[in-house]
């Protein structure tokens, strides 16, 4: 009932969210300035901006509404689903522009070399290893729990452990200082200013200051999500009451300190790594010259949600063929990081 009551309030916020969106869009799409001085709405005004507002807030309780069908009726992870599959669509248009740009036969559009395009084959062979790595790693704390007698029954005495991931954080971090960061170009795109528009210009995609700063804002969030998505005291006090224990840790407060002791080293090196994945597809764009669209497939949310939903699915795959009693679809056995 708990569960129902907190998506009931999601679907509600997600469509108060969506349509304070839609509507400063339509404010948006109404400003020539944003356009090289060209109106591309013929009849700005209120009208406009209701109808647009609600239109696309209609098209996101659509698209909340199929996700939530593909989780109910499916394998799960229905809006994930539909995110990465509407990455992969952008794909071939990427896969387009990279040949273009790398072909022999037409050097007038010839901007990337043979040697290039083997350098960006192996980087992105190198990166979505590491961002599974990232996504799979996991540090297993071991916990053994007492034995106890309750009447004729023995309860406890097995060993077991928690697992602290790397990416205890997922693409959060990454979407909100994204959003933190297009917050001032978003006030100055509202703002007929030019003093104003020049002094956000510094936090747009692609200048070193914006790369620095967002790397530094992932690091923060990484930790800052981290702390509340996970309570060390909670966790301990848990353990305590059932009898649980780390071997060598006393219960209670130096638990307590263990768990967070670890869980600020592994969110650090996780939180290093998030932030090498996301600002990777900027590099590649300044570095090689390509396309954005061609460098977004390099990192970024792009990459560690595509990585992270397919290995998700393939797990919940093969537990429903496991229920089944098939060996599963996969010849080489269950994948590495699920051991």
């Amino acid at each position: 009932l708990g569960r129902r009551k907190i998506m009931q309030y999601t679907r509600y916020g997600t469509v108060i969210l969506s349509f304070v969106q839609a509507f400063f869009i339509a404010v948006w799409l109404e400003n020539p300035a944003n356009f090289g001085g060209r109106a591309i709405v013929q009849f700005p005004g209120w009208p406009f901006r209701l109808l647009c507002a609600i239109t696309m807030t209609a098209g996101t309780a659509f698209i909340m509404w199929l996700g939530e069908q593909v989780t109910e009726r499916g394998i799960g992870n229905g809006i994930s689903l539909i995110i990465t599959a509407s990455i992969v669509g952008r794909l071939p248009a990427a896969a387009h522009q990279l040949v273009i740009l790398a072909s022999p036969f037409r050097p007038e559009h010839a901007q990337i070399k043979p040697l290039s395009l083997l350098m960006m084959s192996v980087m992105l062979v190198l990166v979505v290893a590491a961002v599974v790595a990232m996504t799979q790693g996991q540090r297993k704390i071991p916990v053994q729990y007492a034995r106890r007698i309750v009447g004729r029954k023995i309860y406890g005495g097995q060993s077991t452990f928690i697992p602290l991931r790397v990416n205890q954080v997922g693409v959060i971090p990454i979407i909100f200082a994204q959003s933190l960061l297009l917050f001032p170009a978003t006030i100055a795109g509202l703002i007929p200013s030019e003093r104003v528009r020049a002094m956000t210009e510094t936090f747009l995609r692609g200048h070193v200051l914006y790369t620095v700063v967002y790397a530094l804002l992932i690091i923060f969030f990484s930790f800052f999500y981290a702390a509340i998505t996970f309570d060390p005291m909670d966790i301990s006090d848990n353990m305590k009451k059932y009898g649980g224990f780390v071997p060598g840790i006393r219960p209670g407060m130096e638990t307590a300190k263990f768990f967070n002791t670890v869980l600020e080293r592994v969110t650090f090196a996780g939180a290093i790594m998030l932030a090498v994945v996301a600002v990777l597809p900027d590099v590649v764009h300044a570095w090689l010259k390509v396309p954005y669209l061609v460098g977004s497939f390099f990192g970024g949310t792009s990459l560690l949600i595509t990585v992270g939903v397919m290995l998700d699915t393939v797990k919940q795959i093969e537990s429903h063929l496991l229920l089944r009693h098939y060996e599963g679809f996969m010849h080489s056995g269950r994948l590495r990081g699920r051991r």
